[in-house]
């Protein structure tokens, strides 16, 4: 395996699949059986994932609510979509941990990092829920931020389409895309990989980013093992 220790990001509008919001069964069910693929080959794997499929707290602040509540409210989803996922997790036989940055004891153990890398080492799945559990930072920071944390090797960032592009390839038929780009060049051309906090973040620890399709089935194992998968953000 290429990497020995992963942080796997995933959106929470990842969740929805066909739905409109919310988490689709059939989804979940796939994301845990690719991660089982990966732990089963020694691979260490954390995952921060997002709210969107159930709030945003920027579409809320948006619309008139308070921004600080509306974050919460996000932190909060993200602890729903972990439980979800640690479920669909456990029906596969894996073995995972839900940490929470906001207290929740009920459902969720507190952050700790030196349990979490203990959780790790013994061949569980991290799930870290809650963001920062600070309003106005995002999972993506979130996720680079428990990466270094945890002493990841890499963040793979799951989304829907297969890398990085010169523009919006659902929108743009031109667009073409990167095999690997540097820190540099993703600022220079102005491309979204992450949010600024993050991407920077991820920048100055020379943390490396590999965006890549999580819909297609089999990419987590791909990646782990090597092959060119998506696009690779370094430095």
């Amino acid at each position: 395996m290429r990497y020995k220790r992963i942080l796997l990001k995933l959106s929470g509008e990842a969740l929805m699949g066909e739905q409109q919001y919310g988490i689709d069964p059939k989804r979940l069910e796939e994301y845990a059986e690719d991660i089982k693929a990966v732990i089963e080959k020694g691979v260490e794997v954390a995952i921060v994932i997002g709210g969107g499929n159930i709030f945003r707290g920027l579409s809320g602040a948006s619309q008139g609510m308070d921004r600080v509540q509306g974050d919460h409210m996000g932190m909060l989803a993200t602890v729903i979509n972990g439980l979800a996922l640690q479920s669909a997790l456990e029906l596969k036989g894996v073995e995972t941990r839900l940490q929470s940055a906001i207290k929740i004891n009920e459902v969720a153990e507190p952050f700790i990092r030196r349990r979490a890398m203990r959780h790790l080492e013994k061949g569980r799945v991290v799930i870290f829920g809650g963001g920062t559990g600070n309003p106005y930072f995002t999972t993506d920071s979130a996720a680079v931020l428990r990466a270094i944390e945890v002493d990841a090797d890499v963040i793979l960032k799951g989304t829907r389409v297969d890398g990085i592009y010169t523009s919006d390839p659902e929108k743009d038929k031109s667009a073409t895309k990167f095999d690997s780009i540097s820190f540099n060049d993703v600022i220079t051309k102005g491309l979204k990989v992450m949010d600024t906090t993050a991407f920077t973040l991820s920048q100055e620890n020379e943390l490396p980013i590999v965006v890549f399709d999580m819909n297609t089935r089999g990419n987590l194992m791909k990646i782990v093992s090597g092959e060119k998968i998506g696009t690779v953000v370094n430095v």
